[in-house]
């Protein structure tokens, strides 16, 4: 099983042991109730990297509703598990106050491509998902880090993070992970009820197919799902759409 770490100071003597060693670390973050997706990325660390490092932390800060926090499934024993089966060395699973030890009095803000798409039903969430990811990036002070194609936005304004901030860890994109019926894998899908599960294929069916975003549009409204955008942008397709109380993103190459 993997090492479980959850302080900063244990896991930066681990990185100096590792350092000295000359072992390179691949990263992963993650929010816990991992998946296959998740899987294919540990994967990847570990035949890039020497040592494979992943976090589990469930960060308040980009929740923009209270009870979709409190709801999200803590399961560190079972996601040890499956990290264990895909070859992580180390699991770093700090709690709220290790990772804010000042509060939230400290924010990164990006004013553009965070505005638009999810930013723009979500407000200040892409603040939160910044704020942790620079903290984690620092932390870990990897070589790469290991980020999925699912959440395209996220990717891009992670990269431009890097860039703003000089961070010299290398951002590797991975394929998104699909279920058999076409369904991008995600923690969320569980919530769906069965009439639920049985019509979000169709989501990333349409994406894939629709002539226009507008199309597309019309179509996933028709079919049942409450669309909070489909947008085309530099040969990309994004999405968002709500079945019931949960919430799917998704994209595809244009």
């Amino acid at each position: 099983m993997p090492r479980i770490v959850p302080t900063v100071a244990e896991w930066r003597q681990l990185r100096a042991g590792y350092r000295a060693a000359g072992r390179t670390v691949g990263f992963v973050p993650t929010m816990g109730a991992l998946h296959a997706g998740h899987a294919s990325l540990f994967q990847a660390a570990r035949r890039d990297c020497a040592v494979v490092l992943a976090s589990v932390f469930v960060n308040p800060t980009q929740f923009d509703e209270k009870h979709d926090f409190d709801l999200y499934p803590r399961m560190l024993d079972q996601d040890c598990a499956l990290m264990d089966q895909a070859g992580v060395d180390v699991v770093f699973a700090p709690s709220v106050a290790e990772m804010y030890p000042n509060g939230t009095h400290y924010a990164v803000t990006e004013n553009e491509f965070s505005r638009e798409l999810c930013g723009a039903h979500r407000p200040g969430h892409f603040d939160g998902v910044l704020t942790v990811v620079l903290k984690l990036l620092q932390i870990a002070d990897a070589e790469r880090a290991y980020f999925g194609e699912k959440d395209y936005q996220q990717l891009q304004l992670v990269r431009g993070l890097c860039t703003a901030f000089f961070l010299p860890t290398v951002i590797v994109p991975c394929p998104t992970v699909r279920e058999a019926d076409g369904l991008a894998m995600s923690s969320r899908n569980a919530r769906l009820s069965p009439a639920e599960r049985a019509l979000a294929p169709q989501f990333h069916r349409v994406l894939a197919s629709a002539p226009t975003a507008t199309a597309a549009t019309k179509e996933l409204a028709a079919a049942g799902f409450v669309v909070d955008y489909v947008d085309d942008r530099e040969n990309r397709r994004y999405g968002a759409v709500r079945l019931g109380p949960t919430r799917l993103i998704d994209n595809v190459p244009l």
